[in-house]
């Protein structure tokens, strides 16, 4: 499946600091996350939940995704946080310290009570949840595909090497089999992958090399620590003017044959067939997302007839 909603830049913003939450209708990242979990001190965590709670209430035009981490399952905060939080309506729950696919199955449980309290449409709640250990990592293909909820899994490098009880380098090379395999998991589960935070907010050219990087990996996003990084992340990620001309023509051409009853054309003598469209489908979502191009994508083109 294609995913419409694109979800490249995913920004934490503190549950306990009143000025970012009010600057986050004019931050540009794709998601924000409000942070009740590590941001917070403990000593602040109901403060951050009532401010939190305001927010959302009050953000009732959204042009972003608005999730908020909870405190981890094993922690005696995240009840707290789901009740004061879930009222006002957020888009989901970023789990943290998802190791295991009974952690997702047990916040699903707990947001279908929440859902049916509140009188909302059941799977309302989205969940992002974050493999964080070596348990997680070998655990992930099963822990993808624990709930319909779940539309993607994020990788937290820092709480990995923690957990393996190494260091984390800037190069990165000891992160790219944990990286391939959550995003393989997410990949046959047909959910999104999002990339660790770059922690050294003040290292822009480290965080631009990671950004090429994990676009070459092909993660769907990362996830932020400072608004600076948003910018960096979009170029990169963004696709280039002869990735746009292309996929204006797959979509041009499978529109031409589907309208042929086909769906399956070839064009500049390859085939263009599912995956192709997929791909250039991909391609116009993020061109648009950044003004490149206008071009609205037809449902059907995206998923094709509903008997096919």
């Amino acid at each position: 499946m294609i995913h419409p909603q694109l979800r490249r830049s995913l920004l934490y913003v503190p549950g306990n600091m009143p000025a970012m939450l009010q600057n986050i209708p004019i931050f540009s990242c794709d998601v924000c996350i409000i942070d009740l979990e590590d941001a917070v001190p403990r000593t602040e965590k109901d403060t951050a939940r009532l401010l939190s709670r305001r927010f959302i209430e009050g953000y009732t035009q959204r042009n972003k995704e608005v999730y908020v981490r909870i405190n981890g399952l094993d922690t005696p905060y995240f009840r707290d946080d789901l009740a004061q939080i879930l009222p006002a309506m957020p888009d989901g729950i970023r789990l943290p310290k998802c190791e295991h696919p009974s952690h997702l199955r047990r916040i699903d449980d707990l947001l279908t009570e929440f859902e049916e309290y509140l009188g909302c449409e059941i799977g309302r709640f989205k969940v992002i949840a974050s493999v964080e250990s070596a348990q997680g990592i070998i655990n992930v293909n099963e822990t993808a595909r624990a709930s319909s909820r779940l539309v993607a899994l994020g990788f937290s490098a820092e709480d990995y090497t923690a957990n393996l009880q190494i260091d984390r380098p800037k190069t990165g090379e000891h992160l790219v089999v944990p990286r391939q395999l959550l995003l393989m998991a997410c990949r046959a589960a047909d959910i999104q992958a999002i990339d660790t935070v770059w922690a050294d907010a003040s290292d822009q050219e480290g965080f631009r090399r990671e950004c090429e990087h994990i676009k070459v990996l092909g993660f769907d996003g990362k996830s932020l620590i400072n608004p600076r990084q948003i910018d960096v992340l979009h170029e990169v990620l963004a696709p280039k003017p002869d990735e746009i001309d292309y996929a204006l023509q797959v979509v041009d051409a499978i529109k031409g044959a589907r309208e042929q009853g086909t769906g399956v054309v070839s064009l500049g003598g390859k085939m263009i067939d599912a995956p192709v469209v997929a791909r250039a489908v991909r391609v116009l979502l993020s061109a648009k997302s950044l003004g490149l191009v206008d071009t609205d994508i037809d449902e059907q083109v995206i998923y094709g007839d509903a008997d096919s």
